[in-house]
């Protein structure tokens, strides 16, 4: 959170963000309180959660009104049981009340895939293994939720389409077969300065990458595979390549992989797109 160019980005969306819930003002505050009336609030759990974006909370408050304070009773990807204090907020009731809304809506969401995230991580209850995030994420919202992912205990797979080459079905489908995309990649790897991953379907796949991929690629993606293949294709790649392992992935089944060695990631989409919302409210004190 303290890189300058990642501000700049959080903050363009906090400021789209209010836009959209304010527009030219909140009606039912500004007719019913005095511009000038202060309030003391708290951030309650009302779940069990591991809380993540505490500090976005804090930044669409500095952007609408930075007189208003805000005291911190817990951090970032640290587990707390329902009823804990997470924030104490003082200043003026109005923009209080411009901002409830949407740093709610942040923080609510962060701290559900922190929390699912989390829970992932113990289930699999194998630190060898780092669990990642993907691409499926909600549209102008990624930099939140690959956040809450690493403060869940999770990893970033690649943030978007510009810093990781990943040749994934459809790439080898359009590009005429997998040689010919090994061919490709030849050609142009030494020019690459990014990591290479390249998806495999089937174990028959899986071999004509390890007899062509070498120096070409960096890591070779399971996709969909049983258990008894993965087994296989772990002694077929013999630590030539990163192994990542992807697919239907979740928390009802990701304990199934904490015995298979040699996998170095899992990548799971529900870790973003199936988490649900934690329980958080901004309640008015005094």
């Amino acid at each position: 959170m303290t890189d300058k160019i990642q501000y700049i980005e959080i903050d363009k969306l906090i400021l789209m963000a209010l836009q959209e819930d304010i527009k030219n003002g909140d009606i039912t505050s500004e007719n019913l309180i005095s511009k000038n009336h202060k309030s003391n609030a708290i951030l309650l759990l009302k779940e069990d959660a591991v809380i993540s974006g505490l500090e976005i909370f804090k930044r669409v408050f500095y952007l609408l009104d930075k007189k208003i304070k805000i005291k911190f009773e817990a951090k970032d990807g640290r587990f707390y049981k329902k009823g804990k204090i997470l924030a104490k907020i003082s200043g003026n009731t109005i923009n209080i009340l411009k901002g409830e809304r949407t740093s709610l809506n942040i923080i609510q969401r962060m701290s559900g895939i922190a929390t699912n995230v989390y829970n992932s991580v113990n289930k699999l209850n194998n630190k060898s293994i780092k669990i990642l995030d993907t691409r499926k994420t909600t549209p102008n919202f990624r930099i939140f939720e690959k956040l809450a992912v690493k403060q869940g205990g999770g990893e970033n797979h690649r943030f978007g389409l510009y810093d990781m080459m990943l040749i994934k079905d459809n790439h080898i489908e359009a590009a005429g077969g997998i040689l010919n995309v090994l061919d490709k990649l030849k050609k142009i790897r030494k020019n690459l300065k990014c990591e290479t991953e390249l998806e495999v379907k089937n174990l028959n796949e899986l071999k004509i990458a390890i007899e062509n991929g070498k120096g070409i690629i960096n890591r070779i993606m399971l996709d969909n595979f049983k258990i008894e293949d993965i087994k296989k294709a772990v002694i077929l790649i013999n630590k030539r390549f990163k192994i990542e392992i992807s697919g239907g992935i979740n928390i009802s089944n990701i304990s199934k992989y904490s015995k298979i060695k040699g996998i170095d990631y899992i990548s799971s989409g529900s870790l973003t797109h199936s988490s649900k919302s934690t329980d958080i409210a901004l309640d008015f004190i005094s």
